[in-house]
């Protein structure tokens, strides 16, 4: 189970790099464009795009942010089958390298604004996020299980079970999982229009 896990994420994270490149073609950039616009060296742009590294939260944060996109738009477009019905057992999974976090999207593909995320952040484990991946949308944060600490630009939310979280305007962020415990949470991603 672990071995095939394993060829899965492998094989998603050389799908991603491929949607990286066909996103960063599709507008005309090169290498060097992308990189300026989302603050990664051209270096790792061009090990991602052919499959020679494993993406981080942050990094993937950062490309989308750059393209427009949201980070589960990016996942979406490398991995999603058609359809309205989106079967758990189907649904686009992606564990961070850095930090354990494992990300499901959860939404099927559709033209509607609305995405929805799950994730678990194992114990201990950080993911900052950049201000860009928050540019071009609206976002909750819906604590699941256990607790989580949320840092938006200087403010502190220290979220426990059932606790919902609407973000303000766009600034570098970190989730934090501060417990011995696995935090579960869900985000709800609005794109705006």
């Amino acid at each position: 189970m672990i071995k095939q896990m394993s060829i899965t994420i492998d094989d998603l994270n050389h799908r991603i790099g491929a949607r990286v490149r066909i996103e960063r073609e599709g507008r005309g950039w090169s290498l060097t464009d992308l990189a300026t616009r989302s603050g990664v060296s051209r270096a790792m742009v061009h090990k991602l795009e052919h499959g020679d590294c494993s993406p981080t939260a942050t990094l993937l944060a950062r490309l989308s942010g750059a393209f427009g996109l949201s980070m589960s738009q990016l996942i979406a477009r490398a991995e999603m089958p058609a359809g309205r019905l989106l079967r758990k057992a189907d649904q686009p999974v992606w564990i961070d390298p850095q930090s354990g976090y494992v990300r499901r999207h959860v939404s099927p593909p559709s033209d509607m604004p609305l995405e929805l995320v799950h994730i678990e952040l194992p114990p201990g484990a950080e993911v900052p996020m950049p201000a860009a991946a928050y540019a071009s949308q609206r976002q909750l944060v819906w604590a699941l299980r256990g607790s989580l600490v949320f840092i938006e630009g200087q403010t502190r939310h220290e979220m426990n079970e059932g606790d919902c979280l609407e973000l303000g305007p766009p600034a570098d962020c970190v989730f934090k999982n501060e417990t011995s415990d696995c935090c579960t949470y869900a985000v709800a991603v609005l794109r705006r229009t």
